[in-house]
């Protein structure tokens, strides 16, 4: 349906066709990103008991609930720059999704639907109603599933740079269907686990630039040890492409359905050039929901983030000014 990512060569060039980890001189993309991004992560550190284990979440401001929800391989600290421009008049949520940041590492397989399950139980831990979610990456799989099951719980989404449709092999460049060949087969066990690829290369390389030593601190932070990486190994293999895998394929294919039939408010945000949402995804959403708004956020690539928070932040917030109050029926009085 479109391509995954538009910069697959210079990732190739970064060491994934060669075993060698170090990214060659001038290839490191840049683009003309927001100045004066800060490294700090001010938010007081707050976890919850969910099923077997715990999920970590920060938390910022008061008012309607807004759920922020990252992909792979980072967490909650991706937000950074942008909660400040959501929480002057909204509850900011940002969640670690299960096994990622610091929430906890059950022993579990880590797929697709193992993040839904711990996420829906956390939304449901943390009571929260009339939600907005704001979702980026595999955050727009998880995220979109819950929303579409619980949609009378959802005042609107916010999405960018996220799963929302399946993906084919055909529509992919050569350079790209290597890339997740290599993720998914024997070589994604040595790239993932042994080298923490996704983590040392592919957020520099798609941030648009350089990160601090203590941005690329944060990230490394919670894969120091080999055990811990591995949501960030299965995710490349749970990218469902051409029905591989079968349950994803059908999971995501069938919430998208009912995304196109929901009257749930959308906003989708767009950087230059982008990643994942190319323009041929982006027309498709357009075309296939009418509803959907569409702002250009500026210059970035798939972590934009790094590279754009203040207009992120400002897009979303004046979206969800614009979005209807929650209706509630007024509860019986006591007899």
């Amino acid at each position: 349906m479109t391509r995954l990512l538009s910069m697959a060569p210079i990732l190739l060039l970064a060491g994934l066709g060669t075993g060698c980890m170090k990214m060659m001189p001038g290839m490191m993309p840049k683009v003309d990103v927001e100045a004066n991004i800060s490294a700090e992560f001010p938010y007081e550190s707050q976890t919850i008991d969910v099923l077997d284990s715990t999920m970590h979440y920060v938390e910022e401001g008061e008012g309607p609930v807004m759920v922020l929800v990252h992909g792979n391989p980072t967490s909650s600290y991706l937000w950074r720059n942008v909660i400040p421009h959501l929480s002057v008049d909204h509850r900011v949520i940002a969640v670690d999704l299960i096994g990622m940041g610091a929430s906890g590492k059950p022993d579990i397989d880590y797929r697709f639907a193992d993040h839904v399950r711990y996420f829906d139980a956390f939304i449901e831990a943390m009571e929260l109603e009339d939600i907005v979610f704001v979702l980026h990456d595999w955050g727009g799989g998880v995220g979109f599933d819950h929303a579409m099951r619980n949609q009378q719980n959802v005042r609107g989404v916010a999405f960018f740079e996220a799963v929302v449709t399946p993906f084919s092999w055909e529509a992919m460049s050569p350079p790209e269907r290597y890339l997740f060949r290599q993720l998914r087969g024997e070589s994604g066990e040595r790239l993932m686990m042994q080298d923490n690829y996704f983590v040392e290369r592919l957020i520099p390389a798609m941030s648009g630039r350089k990160l601090t030593d203590e941005e690329m601190a944060a990230y490394r932070a919670p894969y120091l040890e080999v055990a811990d990486r591995k949501p960030t190994r299965v995710w490349p293999q749970e990218v469902p492409l051409d029905n591989d895998p079968s349950d994803n394929h059908a999971r995501i294919a069938a919430t998208y359905e009912k995304l196109k039939a929901s009257d749930v408010p959308l906003l989708m945000l767009v950087g230059d050039p982008g990643a994942i949402m190319r323009p041929e995804l982006v027309e498709q959403l357009q075309t296939e929901l009418p509803r959907l708004q569409t702002d250009k956020v500026g210059p970035g690539m798939h972590y934009l983030q790094e590279a754009q928070p203040t207009a992120i932040g400002k897009a979303v917030h004046s979206w969800a000014g614009t979005l209807p109050a929650a209706e509630r029926p007024e509860a019986e009085p006591d007899n």
